[in-house]
């Protein structure tokens, strides 16, 4: 299998040089603008906001974006990448087609990992069933990929359908398949999905492996998940927290109002219980929105006169 090489520096606007911290504010700005429930009107949000996600999600990990960058600056020049049983390690091809919710590039560098692999834990992933000496029964290795799941899919859980190509036990590609995938309500990063015998095909009548999917959340423009419960901002402006406001937050559940109290300072946790991702069949984990003020960048000569005007008349000095 040859798949194009994808430039994730690209995809998120940023140098190949960029800090953690650049790489982090670059999707945090594509992430809202490519939302699906913010670019309603945009008929390629939905796949922009999925390519922003699979570049975070290896550059955003310094472990991944180190492997990333060794393919070195040939494949930066847009020559295809090829997969599967060409690479160290990989004595058979077992590939997803990017159904795990990441491309086929990532998938042929990240996906497919099993017990032995390379030293990447990619390029094709797991030996497969190793050839015994004799002729008993060896049972195939296991394989474990990443699932990229949203948000939304573990408020109420839901069915994903995954293609994979199986190898046949005689290290030939098999044909492509479709199975489904039960994503349970509250399933929590990290965590992994059985999938009985979908593994490498096992020796001498030995038990094939099992395919393990190793849940990870769709980075979020709004919430980042903390096991069951999650972080969010609420921005304000400079007069909102000084007078006080009631505010429109939005939720999993759907949008809330909250009362500011006046003085809030900049920084403050506000807690909203019951708000956060499932803990079980009936329980859910908090929100905490975190109290953010942002000021103009510009602002009119109007403006700038009530600015100053505040200035010289308020009582309040902040240092001292």
């Amino acid at each position: 299998m040859a798949v194009k090489y994808r430039d994730y520096y690209e995809t998120l606007g940023v140098s190949k040089d960029a800090s953690q911290e650049d790489i982090k504010k670059a999707f945090k700005k594509l992430a809202r603008k490519y939302h699906p429930d913010v670019a309603k009107d945009q008929p390629d949000a939905e796949e922009r906001f999925k390519a922003v996600n699979e570049a975070y999600e290896v550059l955003g990990d310094p472990e991944k974006r180190r492997k990333y960058d060794t393919l070195g600056p040939g494949w930066q020049q847009g020559q295809d990448f090829g997969g599967g049983s060409g690479y160290p390690g990989g004595d058979y091809e077992y590939h997803f087609g990017g159904s795990t919710g990441f491309s086929d590039f990532f998938e042929s560098l990240f996906g497919g990992r099993g017990g032995g692999g390379d030293p990447f834990g990619a390029f094709g992933g797991a030996r497969g069933a190793r050839r015994p000496h004799s002729n008993r029964p060896m049972a195939g290795e296991d394989i474990e990929a990443d699932l990229l799941v949203r948000i939304e899919e573990i408020m109420n859980g839901s069915t994903r359908e995954v293609r994979l190509a199986r190898p046949t036990g005689d290290g030939r590609p098999g044909k492509e398949s479709t199975i489904r995938v039960k994503i349970p309500k509250g399933i929590a990063e990290g965590q992994r999905i059985r999938c009985a015998g979908l593994g490498y095909p096992g020796a001498n009548a030995g038990p094939d492996g099992d395919l393990y999917l190793r849940v990870r959340l769709e980075r979020h423009p709004r919430y980042t998940p903390d096991g069951h419960d999650l972080d969010s901002e609420l921005v304000l402006a400079p007069w909102e927290v000084v007078l006080g406001a009631s505010v429109t937050i939005p939720t999993p559940h759907g949008e809330v109002k909250m009362n500011v109290k006046p003085g809030t300072q900049p920084g403050t946790k506000l807690r909203l219980r019951g708000k956060g991702l499932p803990t079980g069949k009936d329980g859910h984990g908090d929100l905490y929105v975190t109290v953010v003020v942002e000021f103009p960048e510009e602002v009119t000569e109007e403006e700038k006169a009530l600015w100053t005007s505040l200035a010289e008349k308020t009582r309040f000095r902040p240092r001292g």
